[in-house]
């Protein structure tokens, strides 16, 4: 039998919360923020007042993205568009797959347990924003 450790609803409040703290220290009111489960589905999303209704989507994505492949959304999209090795992401098997940075996994003892990802601000904030959830999640764990 196959037993795996993934986030829990708790685990996403605490980097909801840590994350819209940071949010409204910066007086940053337009991203979505996403928790997802070790297999990149959906625990908790907050979306703030002015987030543009694609980043809901999108955030999803790229915690989904994040987790499946357990590596940075980013990094998916970098390999995508690299000159001479980058490939057709469609290739992937499910449209959900995105490359645009924000989505991190959140790896605890070298196993995945879920994903954090922000969308709606330039995407090294959105960046900045999900290591701050990855890292709140870390500290209580």
């Amino acid at each position: 039998m196959n037993q795996f450790t993934t986030l829990s609803l708790a685990d996403a409040e605490h980097a909801l919360n840590t994350m819209k703290t940071e949010l409204e220290r910066q007086k940053q009111t337009a991203a979505v923020l996403v928790v997802a489960d070790a297999h990149g589905e959906l625990i908790a999303l907050l979306r703030l007042d002015h987030a543009p209704l694609p980043s809901i989507q999108i955030a999803m994505n790229k915690a989904w993205t994040a987790a499946r492949e357990r590596r940075p959304s980013r990094d998916i999209g970098q390999a995508a568009r690299d000159a001479k090795d980058g490939f057709d992401m469609a290739y992937f098997g499910d449209k959900r797959y995105i490359g645009w940075g924000g989505g991190l996994p959140v790896m605890l003892g070298g196993q995945c347990v879920g994903a954090v990802a922000v969308s709606g601000l330039p995407e090294m904030v959105d960046i900045e924003i999900a290591q701050i959830g990855v890292q709140a999640i870390l500290e209580q764990n």
